[in-house]
C-alpha cells in the first residue's frame, strides 16, 4: 500500500469527528466534506445560501492550497445538498470558483447534513 500523508490546515475548520481533512496517496487528495464552518472563529455561516456556499469553497481552497493544489487539480466533486431548491444558487457560487475543464460531479438532496447546514462539498483532487 502506498504511503498515505495527511493534509491539515488551520486555515479550513478543524475536524468535528475521527477524521482528517485532507489525505493525500500518491498523486491524488481526498478532501472530506466541508461545511460552512469559518476557521477563524468556528462559527457557522449559515445566513443564506449564497453565502454558505462561498464559505464552504473558501475551506476547500484552504485545504487544496495547503497540499500544493488548487481548484484546477479538481477532478471530481461531490454536493449535497438539504433542499434540492438551493440547486440554482449553489450551482452559480461553485462555477465561479473554476475557469475550465470542469470536474465530475454529482449533486444529491440528503435529508440532514452536520450541523444543520445546507450544503456540504467534498472533492477528489490530483496533480
Amino acid at each position: 500500500m502506498s504511503a498515505k500523508t495527511i493534509i491539515n490546515t488551520k486555515n479550513a475548520p478543524a475536524p468535528i469527528g475521527p477524521y482528517n481533512q485532507a489525505v493525500k496517496v500518491n498523486n491524488m487528495l481526498f478532501v472530506s466534506g466541508q461545511i460552512a464552518i469559518n476557521p477563524a472563529d468556528s462559527t457557522l455561516n449559515t445566513s443564506n445560501i449564497t453565502d454558505e456556499t462561498h464559505q464552504v469553497m473558501k475551506n476547500l481552497e484552504a485545504i487544496l492550497k495547503e497540499a500544493g493544489m488548487g481548484f484546477e487539480n479538481i477532478v471530481k466533486t461531490s454536493i449535497f445538498l438539504s433542499d434540492m431548491n438551493n440547486f440554482a444558487a449553489v450551482n452559480d457560487v461553485y462555477g465561479s470558483y473554476f475557469t475550465a475543464n470542469f470536474p465530475a460531479r454529482e449533486t444529491v438532496e440528503v435529508s440532514r447534513l452536520p450541523k444543520d447546514v445546507n450544503v456540504e462539498i467534498s472533492v477528489v483532487a490530483s496533480v
